[in-house]
């Protein structure tokens, strides 16, 4: 009888609603999936309690799936149960409001401090001056400010009233708009202000940059980059200063942060940096400290690794 109703209800999103082959083949392999776990819980499909369809989900957990690939699961049975429902087989759905263990979230991608020296160092003879001086203060402010990409968009080259942002260049501060309408300064380290300062010299160069022109980053026609512009540019600069991975901003910004904690570990500090309202979306940064100390460990300490020799 369960073999029969699963093969009804593949019919059944095939033909009415018309679903593509490969997501009916993957509908047919997870309700193999929940036949399975039935049959060893000699229950029926259609005696499928919720406490049956939590132990299923916490054996998948503990056999390695991960919540992403159990919520797509859930999905499918979640909905076969829904139709069982309209056939009169089920009085109740017993996936209804079982969800999937959290995923841990990835920790962000940070550069190695070399990686990082080495794209804020990098300097093209062959390349455009204009474009270079441009594309150099860029990096020097998303590494050395850590600004969100945004931010950057949003720097005029002078303060006024209406700026969203702006480098006080004698007082060595960076004023951002960040997230939520936030106000925030933050420093900015000698390099950085070296890089603007030759920026600052060049830009009103280009012909089609006026000498009023609000953005302090702008293209060649005189508008204000895009942070679509900034990405690519930052893409394309990273790899040709040797990267083996393409840089985008907000890893300088996550860089920015990581390099700060392995040599300050000021936990507060940085969250006022960074413009974070809770301290606790700052703490992912310790994660990636504790990974480079981990590394470090691994790699000097005469303990670090067990013997493989038997004893």
């Amino acid at each position: 009888m369960s073999q029969e109703l699963v093969e009804r209800y593949l019919e059944h999103v095939r033909v009415e609603k018309r679903l593509a082959q490969r997501t009916v083949e993957l509908y047919a392999l997870d309700l193999q999936k929940l036949a399975a776990y039935a049959f060893e819980a000699k229950v029926e499909l259609t005696q499928v309690q919720n406490a049956h369809i939590r132990r299923w989900v916490a054996q998948m957990h503990s056999g390695g799936r991960s919540g992403r690939g159990i919520a797509l699961i859930l999905s499918g049975w979640r909905g076969f149960y829904i139709w069982l429902g309209r056939e009169g087989r089920v009085a109740s759905n017993p996936v209804q409001d079982v969800r999937s263990p959290k995923s841990p979230k990835p920790l962000p991608k940070a550069l190695s401090v070399d990686d990082a020296v080495q794209l804020a160092s990098y300097h093209s003879e062959a390349g455009d001056p204009w474009l270079e001086a441009r594309d150099a203060a860029m990096v020097e402010l998303l590494y050395g400010c850590g600004l969100r990409v945004g931010e950057l968009v949003g720097l005029d080259a002078v303060a006024s009233a209406s700026a969203r942002g702006w480098i006080d260049l004698e007082g060595a501060e960076a004023h951002v708009l960040g997230k939520g309408s936030k106000r925030r300064t933050t420093p900015v380290g000698a390099k950085a202000l070296e890089a603007l300062q030759r920026w600052l010299a060049l830009r009103g160069q280009a012909a089609g940059v006026p000498g009023d022109a609000p953005a302090l980053f702008v293209g060649r026609n005189g508008t204000r980059l895009s942070a679509q512009s900034i990405w690519q540019r930052l893409r394309r600069r990273s790899l040709q200063a040797g990267l083996a991975t393409p840089v985008h901003p907000h890893m300088l910004r996550h860089s920015f942060a990581s390099h700060l904690l392995q040599s300050s570990s000021d936990l507060r500090a940085v969250q006022e940096l960074l413009g974070h309202a809770n301290i606790t979306t700052t703490q992912v940064y310790t994660r990636l400290d504790f990974q480079h100390l981990a590394r470090a460990y691994d790699a000097a300490h005469p303990r670090a690794k067990l013997s493989r020799s038997k004893p």
